[in-house]
């Protein structure tokens, strides 16, 4: 292994002299160059897969060649065969067809493939060997906790989302195809599972997979469809495992920023969970037809106490509830107001429509003045997106493109 690997990628010395090293010291790497080709056949019999998406132009790309390639060195040791683990790399300029089909908006960008699907997270994590290395191999180990006796359930942590699955035995076309479910979606559930003589009790008619939700009193929900079956089964546990309504954090907001689409936030304390459940139903109940067009969120109003104050609030003011279009900030008058009928869906059509941003400018619409009331012209700056600031940094990717929201 190559001492130049381990340099500080932050002194511009350590960066010329671990180039150097790529460059001029040939390495028993297999990194597979994907095209149009190939890429459908090696990664559909890859079970784990990571493709660095790249530019030979972009400095960071090539800051990360070598250590791209070291990570795969090391990973081959430990899986050997060359279907368990594919380290594969994307020449996005020789190839903008592929580029385009996985959207590859940033260099580099390293994207996780699970036989042959994409996974919806990609690496964001520190570019070393060992930060690289770590991930696979925490990607390899078995998402599925095994229950050895089913006392284990009643103690589940139930403020997280859990999917058990009782099956006859480990060796089955059914606890396989749980088992690939698990592996997409471990970063979303909790998944477990009973076998043989364990899990009879809750077997009555076959084997079965149950959810049960957050909150000690939330009732089971059972799936009811064919388990050999991957895409219901997917489908379903997907449903279960992806919240409507998503917790935003520091360590993930890159990747909701990403998504492209403008938040709607609710900010509230930790513990006011009643706040947050109010939210969730109206959510539901007014904006469900609008999934796909912006983000549903929520965020802890202490952690996030920066984007409160763009707006003129502090975690006093809290719950409170805003749009953040990646331009600016809105504020919804008032979280009361919440539960009338269609207020929340208009606040987010008046988004769309760019309402709000006019009234900001402008004042209120000629339509929503008083008949006899002068139309006044009422400049006004609303305050910048906070938010846009979690977005992939053009200190760490070459951006592509920048997205032009409201």
């Amino acid at each position: 292994m190559r001492p130049a690997i381990f340099l500080l990628l932050s002194e511009p010395g350590c960066v010329f002299l671990l180039l150097v090293s790529w460059l001029f010291n040939p390495t028993r790497s297999e990194i597979t160059s994907l095209d149009s080709g190939n890429i459908d056949d090696i990664l559909n019999n890859a079970d784990v897969a990571l493709v660095n998406f790249y530019a030979d132009w972009c400095r960071f790309s090539q800051m990360l060649h070598p250590i791209f390639e070291e990570a795969s060195n090391v990973i081959k040791e430990e899986y050997p065969d060359k279907n368990q683990v594919v380290f594969a790399r994307v020449d996005c300029d020789q190839h903008s067809d592929i580029a385009q089909r996985y959207r590859i908006s940033k260099y580099p960008t390293l994207k996780l493939f699970r036989n042959g699907m994409m996974m919806k997270r990609e690496y964001r994590g520190q570019r070393s060997v060992t930060a690289i290395a770590d991930y696979i191999r925490q990607q390899k180990s078995n998402p599925i906790q095994e229950v050895q006796d089913l006392e284990e359930i009643s103690t589940l942590d139930r403020s997280r989302r859990n999917i058990v699955g009782y099956f006859e035995q480990k060796d089955s076309d059914n606890y396989r195809t749980f088992e690939r479910v698990a592996n997409i979606l471990h970063d979303d559930c909790v998944f477990l599972s009973a076998f043989g003589a364990i899990s009879k009790p809750e077997r009555f008619s076959g084997d079965n997979v149950i959810y049960k939700p957050p909150g000690e009193n939330a009732p089971d929900m059972v799936y009811l469809g064919s388990i050999t079956n991957f895409d219901l089964v997917y489908a379903w546990t997907q449903d279960k495992c992806v919240p409507l309504v998503r917790e935003i954090t520091f360590e993930n907001g890159e990747e909701l920023t990403e998504e492209g689409l403008p938040f709607l936030i609710l900010f509230h304390m930790k513990d006011d969970l009643e706040s947050l459940e109010k939210f969730q139903q109206e959510v539901a109940r007014q904006l469900i037809s609008e999934k796909g067009t912006i983000n549903f969120l929520h965020a802890d109003c202490d952690k996030f106490r920066h984007p409160l104050l763009h707006i003129q609030k502090t975690p006093a003011d809290c719950p409170v509830i805003a749009i953040d279009s990646f331009r600016h900030m809105y504020v919804f008058p008032d979280f009361n107001d919440l539960s009338v009928p269609g207020k929340l869906k208009q606040f987010v059509l008046d988004l769309h429509s760019g309402k709000l941003h006019r009234e900001f400018h402008h004042g209120p619409d000629p339509t929503d003045v008083a008949p006899g009331q002068p139309v006044q012209d009422l400049a006004s700056s609303p305050p910048e997106s906070s938010f846009q600031k979690l977005a992939p940094s053009e200190h760490r990717y070459t951006l592509l493109r920048e997205k032009d929201e409201l």
